[in-house]
């Protein structure tokens, strides 16, 4: 972890270590206040703290006491603001405009008693409330104390150790997983995110849809000539138009964005700053491991997908006559694919450097997979009681999510394509949602129209996906090298442009680029060989699960694989070393430059590997720094076939340079 920011910190934390103490107290103590409690992110900071606590700049039980005591003295102040104020407490602002805040805690504790202390600590919505509430019930003092005490201190500890166990490992993972684990994270954020923002909006919405269909019921009394057309979708004599409200609000909404984003787009004539900025960081972010799980991810939208559980499903319905969802959701589909074909065909926006030419502004795929998940959620939620109506838009939009978030990883569109792609889905859908629930009053069974949709796209998944994650990688594999040079220019001279390490963000990542050869790698890999050297094939998901084997020999143990400017590494050569848990490594890359007359050039590093295991559970091997045992086992093989040596002038880095096309073979 060696960001900007975190250099920062931790040089503060070295040179105030009491003041770090009372920093982490302050946090615990603001989380646990009543009200504040609500606005502070104690997760996140907490976590972080946890992380510099496993890279060793703070003190371990020092943080833990500061965060246990902080948090105590956090839930004391609200006992005692509950004790001091009483059922008075309820009517203050902001207690009198959202009362459910301490009546959320009330029932908690009035059905656990005293235990509800404890439980409330670790939930978050009633935790800066319950203790308020037990001084309000004038809930002794001494009964108050121990449960209070014990819940901070293993909250502290909760709260805590998952960014110790990250900071405690981080070092070992980060030298050859760091891109994988950055890949996950960023998904995990965006179908987080996309989980909550479609949850609370739902709740949002569903609170209120009452209130403002009656709001939006005077507005048409108020408004005879342009009323009677709102009027149309607001019956109070029907139960379905609270929620039709709800889908026509949603769609004024959403289809304001989805034209500011058009007009902006248009306006700018190409891709926004934002576009490119996130381009270039997911493609730094490139991983043959994450590939593959992408590559799955980003066929989620293709025609075999979508059709087989569209199929499915319209079958059903053709089987029990509901001609009319049938015939809303079929037009659904085909005047969507329409309306992205002529939207696609009349704005010209330049595609990224790695996308495909039938890659455009909005994405089809994108775009089909929400009118299909999209359509499909308002066909079936409105059979389902209460709060699981908002089930089929939580699943609509995480399908979509991993849709558009892969194919952003591989470059395949822009961020405001896929934006683009989405909202205009969500508005087309509700379009036809709010027609489809005007003309449909009866209601039906949906579960097995529910197991036929989404059963038949998991059966769908796990035949079709193996395949098209291979196809789709190879469609939308990395650019080839810009930069040409002339053989023997590259062999006299020219070798000093290619780079002499990897550009990492990780210090330890930085790898020294010291082997360069020109032609066919199979002269060179047949000497390794001879020498002992042995190809491993590049790790998948298996091997890396099997990382966990404690019963497997160091040697059995994978290599996980690493990147060059978003590349896999063409051939993987390892040596056994001189203990069990180390080895000699050579990866080879696709150069970044091609030579004039075709031959291959193929730039690559020699290391060192040490098996470790962060907290004694998954072993890693990790390349070590400042290493040159690999660089001179390497030489000593590759002598007899002609490799000459010389320092990269850019950082005096030995480099091998070798022409396995001229070897005769």
């Amino acid at each position: 972890m060696q960001t900007d920011w975190i250099d920062s910190a931790t040089a503060w934390i070295g040179a105030h270590p009491t003041a770090a103490g009372a920093l982490i107290f302050a946090i615990a103590l603001c989380d646990a206040l009543i009200v504040l409690g609500i606005v502070v992110p104690a997760l996140p900071l907490l976590f972080a703290v946890g992380a510099l606590i496993g890279l060793g700049h703070i003190n371990g039980p020092y943080a833990l006491a500061c965060a246990a005591l902080g948090a105590f003295v956090g839930d004391g102040l609200s006992y005692w603001i509950g004790r001091r104020f009483g059922p008075r407490l309820r009517l203050r602002w902001p207690f009198s405009r959202y009362p459910q805040w301490i009546d959320q805690g009330e029932q908690l504790f009035r059905r656990h008693g005293t235990k509800s202390i404890f439980i409330a600590r670790f939930v978050g919505a009633v935790r800066p409330f319950v203790p308020a509430i037990a001084g309000m019930l004038h809930v002794p003092l001494v009964r108050y104390l121990a449960p209070s005490a014990i819940a901070c201190v293993l909250w502290a500890a909760a709260f805590l150790a998952p960014g110790w166990v990250l900071g405690k490992s981080y070092d070992a993972v980060a030298a050859v997983a760091d891109r994988l684990a950055l890949v996950l994270g960023a998904l995990l954020v965006a179908v987080a995110a996309v989980w909550a923002i479609v949850l609370y909006t739902w709740r949002w919405f569903a609170a209120r849809a009452d209130a403002l269909l009656a709001r939006a019921l005077r507005w048409t009394r108020e408004h005879p000539h342009l009323g009677r057309y709102a009027a149309a979708l607001m019956d109070p004599n029907r139960p379905e138009s609270p929620s039709l409200l709800v889908l026509a609000l949603c769609l004024i909404a959403i289809g304001w964005l989805w034209f500011t984003l058009l007009g902006t787009v248009l306006a700018e004539g190409g891709p926004l700053a934002l576009d490119v900025t996130i381009h270039q960081m997911l493609a730094n972010l490139r991983n043959p491991l994450a590939d593959r799980l992408m590559g799955a991810l980003a066929s989620l939208g293709d025609p075999p997908m979508l059709g087989s559980a569209v199929a499915c499903a319209l079958i059903y319905l053709a089987w029990r006559r509901r001609w009319i969802a049938a015939a809303h959701w079929i037009a659904a589909l085909l005047f969507g694919l329409v309306l992205t074909s002529v939207l696609g065909a009349a704005i010209d926006m330049p595609r990224p450097p790695s996308a495909p030419a039938d890659f455009g502004f909005p994405s089809v795929a994108v775009t089909m997979t929400t009118i299909a998940f999209g359509f499909f959620a308002v066909l079936i939620a409105r059979e389902l009681p209460g709060r699981r109506r908002v089930w089929p838009y939580l699943l609509a939009g995480v399908v979509t999510t991993l849709l558009g978030f892969a194919r952003l990883y591989f470059g395949a569109h822009w961020a405001s394509e896929l934006v683009g792609g989405t909202l205009f889905g969500i508005v087309w859908l509700l379009v036809l949602g709010i027609a489809y629930r005007r003309h449909v009053s009866r209601s039906f069974w949906m579960r097995p129209l529910a197991w036929a949709f989404y059963g038949s796209f998991l059966v769908a998944a796990v035949w079709y996906l193996p395949g098209a994650s291979v196809r789709m990688v190879e469609k939308l594999d990395v650019a080839g090298p810009t930069l040409v040079l002339e053989t023997q220019g590259w062999w006299e001279r020219d070798w000093t442009r290619l780079p002499a390490q990897r550009s990492e963000r990780e210090p330890r990542g930085r790898w020294p680029l010291n082997v360069q050869i020109a032609g066919p790698l199979g002269p060179l890999r047949a000497r390794l060989e001879a020498a002992g050297w042995r190809v491993q094939p590049q790790a998948d998901w298996l091997d890396t699960v099997r990382l966990l084997d404690d019963d497997r020999a160091p040697h059995e143990q994978a290599v996980l694989p690493a990147t060059l400017d978003a590349q896999a590494e063409a051939l993987l050569l390892l040596h056994t070393g001189a203990r069990a848990d180390e080895q000699h490594a050579l990866r080879l890359w696709r150069a970044p430059a091609a030579l004039h007359d075709g031959t291959p050039l193929w730039i690559g590093t020699a290391q060192t590997l040490r098996l470790v295991k962060p907290l004694d559970t998954v072993a890693i091997w990790r390349p070590e720094p400042a290493d040159s045992g690999a660089y001179a086992h390497l030489r000593t093989a590759l002598a007899p076939l002609g490799a000459l040596e010389a320092p990269h002038p850019a950082n005096g880095t030995p480099v091998l340079r070798l022409r396995t096309a001229t070897d005769g073979q």
